[in-house]
């Protein structure tokens, strides 16, 4: 079924003449197709460790060599990796759309970015990201946390050596939430690209943005564990469906 854009206003019966809002949520499915290791990727670097190890505060305080190198070679594995299809696409929805538009992503690399999106709001981090614990302030990164000798690099700002990779890990806030859920609660449409819907609170936006009385739309390799709550499913590699939307979006 093509996408009009009237069909997604919420007052749709007497539609305005302004573009409906969207928010987009994108998950590990979108860079999957580009080489990133997913925590479901057999014989990836997650496989490697056990999650707690390398994505929980308390595996930081007990091994941080282990958690810097770990995230150290997450950081230089992007230089091999391109964006595809997908992200290009959602480049140039934002270039060409008329309307409101919030592209948030649950993935810490730069695929976005490097595909032509000129705002993206990374709710769990980036890896191209240093967070100082002393001084507390975020600076662009994109040599090692972990040097030679197990020597740790001093913070630009304070010159404290105590970065940390600017990440969220499990128990801690996602970034810019307010502002997510305030962009909810607005939009016509909420579009989730290539997400699991098992972790929260991302996997909960579909039913905040629903009961705005948004529109819902899953694009997704297969079915997500919350893809029951979506009005609307399609279901295949996100480099042909994200192209295939964007096209409907646009007419063209």
């Amino acid at each position: 079924m093509a996408c009009q854009l009237e069909q997604y206003g919420k007052h749709s019966g007497h539609m305005t003449n302004h573009s409906p809002s969207i928010v987009i949520l994108t998950g590990a499915g979108i860079s999957a197709e580009s080489g990133i290791d997913t925590f479901r990727s057999a014989g990836g670097l997650w496989e490697q460790h056990k999650v707690e190890d390398v994505a929980k505060p308390e595996g930081f305080a007990r091994d941080p060599e282990l958690v810097l190198g770990f995230y150290d070679a997450r950081r230089a594995a992007l230089a091999g990796v391109e964006p595809n299809a997908a992200h290009h696409a959602l480049a140039r929805l934002a270039a060409e759309y008329s309307g409101e538009l919030l592209l948030v992503t649950q993935n810490v690399d730069d695929l976005h970015e490097r595909g032509g999106s000129p705002q993206v709001l990374h709710m769990h981090g980036e890896l191209k990201s240093a967070l100082c614990q002393s001084c507390e302030m975020r600076s662009a990164w994109d040599a090692p946390m972990l040097e030679a000798g197990g020597r740790r690099p001093k913070c630009p700002i304070c010159a404290a050596p105590s970065l940390r990779p600017d990440v969220v890990w499990f128990g801690e806030m996602p970034y810019q939430m307010e502002r997510i859920y305030a962009a909810l609660s607005a939009c016509d449409l909420f579009v989730s690209i290539g997400t699991s819907g098992a972790v929260y609170p991302a996997a909960g936006f579909v039913q905040e943005a629903r009961g705005a009385g948004a529109a819902t739309l899953e694009l997704n390799l297969e079915p997500s564990e919350g893809s029951h709550h979506f009005a609307e499913a399609r279901h295949g590699p996100a480099s042909q469906l994200v192209p295939q939307w964007v096209g409907e979006m646009l007419g063209a």
